[in-house]
């Protein structure tokens, strides 16, 4: 059994694929280290002295610095090293664009919508405008569960706390958001639910969705009517008939977005499940389908990795701004740019914001990055997309559907139960965790770390994703779990 990784030449440090008792003698790298200290999976060894004050480095790049002087062998962790991470940075762009090789792709047994647009799933979705008609929103979908028939595959209500008491950009953004998930095409049909006196009137909201098919998407202000329960289990009808008449028909991949997420990432996650996501959106890029990468302050230190593959220098600029619009934002409200990783992670073995980033952004691949796009954005460029969001995983997942991610990948190392509106693959760093946890893992990448190849891994991957884009339920569909949370950045009125 391989125990320890070396994933760069130029690495001082190696993880533990297992755990490592002190005392062992392994081979890595072409070397061989002694544990001088137990080292737990996932975990980081100095595979040679590392002075005080001196980078340790993994991935190929520095991910921080040793505090006090480390001996080969020994752990190396939140004891001994810390972030090199400070504020805004000044970024030049060397571009280093990799040409990508187009492959014919495949078919899945999808949906075509009337604009040409793909979908993975046929759903009624109700979208409250406010906070306010939540449990009205909650209700409907709950008693109109009759009308999940035939090609209608669910009825789900997105509930959250915003549209109103909320002003400028942050009642923006909001509005935005709402609007972007009413279009978004695993949606056969929608119901927008309006009290009536919130900020986000009905006639900003119509106007931030634009054009619209008034046949698919229905409008309900509850204060207008005088049964709110009648008036919209009729207009719900209605949109189950509208919905009813999409069928599942062969359409190629190339018209799929897919979203890529982690949470909850421990030492292997960027070792094994990040890696193989990455790998699958490299293979799905090259069959002229879309990708999307968010996450924003996970990328701080690992900018080196994203940014020379910008397609051009209008893209680069777009990139650059965001990273340090991001880093304004964390300034702004007082809080340093490294508050990151989490209590999680660094149990799960990493150590510094870097260390996280670097893992985190190996769910880009190596393909070049077509585009960067705003909160509330659509994807509209095929290949590899940034998009300006938190790391929070509720927040970034609903951003990326929002974007108009048909199937989110959710990478993650601790395990979470939670779903996004879009369908949410969760994919384990390990195989612990997939084992433990099977009502929420749906995929397992912890055979990397025992030796098989992160090509052969993706391509089960990438099987696992026709197969949910042609119907098949994930964990978190099946039991039920849809949510949405919005980006807040503002006062409460």
């Amino acid at each position: 059994m391989t125990k320890l990784i070396r994933i760069n030449p130029r690495d001082n440090v190696a993880v533990a694929l297992h755990p490592v008792a002190a005392g062992e003698t392994l081979l890595v790298g072409g070397g061989a280290v002694t544990a001088a200290e137990e080292i737990p999976q996932g975990h980081k060894i100095a595979l040679a002295a590392i002075a005080e004050g001196q980078p340790v480095v993994k991935y190929g790049f520095p991910i921080g610095h040793a505090t006090a002087d480390i001996a080969a062998g020994a752990w190396v962790h939140t004891h001994n090293m810390r972030t090199n991470l400070s504020g805004e940075e000044e970024y030049s762009y060397e571009p280093a664009v990799p040409a990508v090789e187009h492959v014919e792709p495949e078919t899945f047994m999808g949906f075509r919508r009337k604009d040409g647009r793909v979908a993975v799933r046929n759903e009624i979705w109700i979208i409250p405008t406010v906070g306010c008609v939540n449990d009205v929103a909650k209700k409907l979908a709950a008693d109109s569960q009759d009308l999940v028939a035939g090609s209608v595959e669910g009825l789900y209500a997105f509930t959250h706390p915003y549209g109103c008491s909320q002003t400028g950009s942050d009642h923006a953004q909001t509005r935005k958001l709402l609007a972007a998930l009413a279009r978004h095409p695993n949606a056969g049909a929608v119901l927008v639910l309006s009290l009536g006196c919130e900020n986000l009137q009905h006639d900003q909201f119509v106007a931030e969705l634009g054009d619209y098919d008034p046949e698919r998407i229905k409008f309900l202000t509850c204060q207008d009517v005088e049964d709110e329960f009648a008036a919209g289990r009729a207009l719900l009808e209605e949109c189950a008939e509208y919905a009813s008449q999409f069928k599942r028909e062969p359409v190629p991949v190339s018209g799929l977005v897919i979203g890529m997420k982690c949470g909850g990432s421990d030492g292997l996650s960027g070792v094994t499940a990040n890696p193989t996501v990455g790998v699958f959106s490299d293979m799905m890029i090259a069959r002229g389908g879309s990708t999307v990468l968010t996450e924003v302050p996970e990328m701080f230190g690992a900018e080196g990795m994203l940014l020379s593959r910008c397609v051009s220098r209008e893209v680069f600029d777009k990139a650059a701004n965001m990273l340090n619009s991001f880093k304004d934002y964390f300034i702004s409200h007082h809080e340093t740019v490294y508050e990151n990783p989490s209590p999680g992670n660094k149990k799960g073995g990493i150590t510094t914001l870097e260390d996280k980033s670097c893992g985190c952004v190996q769910k880009g691949g190596s393909a070049p990055i077509a585009d960067v796009i705003g909160y509330g954005d659509a994807v509209t460029a095929h290949g590899l997309n940034m998009l300006y969001g938190p790391g929070n995983d509720l927040v970034s997942a609903t951003a990326m559907t929002a974007a108009g991610a048909h199937i989110i990948l959710f990478t993650t190392g601790r395990g979470t139960p939670f779903g996004a509106p879009a369908p949410t693959i969760k994919i384990a760093s390990n195989s612990q965790l997939a084992a433990k946890k099977s009502g929420w893992i749906d995929f397992d990448a912890g055979p990397v770390a025992d030796g098989e190849p992160i090509t052969e891994a993706a391509k089960r991957l990438f099987a696992l994703v026709l197969r949910v884009a042609g119907g098949e339920q994930t964990k978190s569909e099946q039991m039920g779990f849809r949510e949405i949370a919005i980006f807040k950045d503002g006062v409460t009125l």
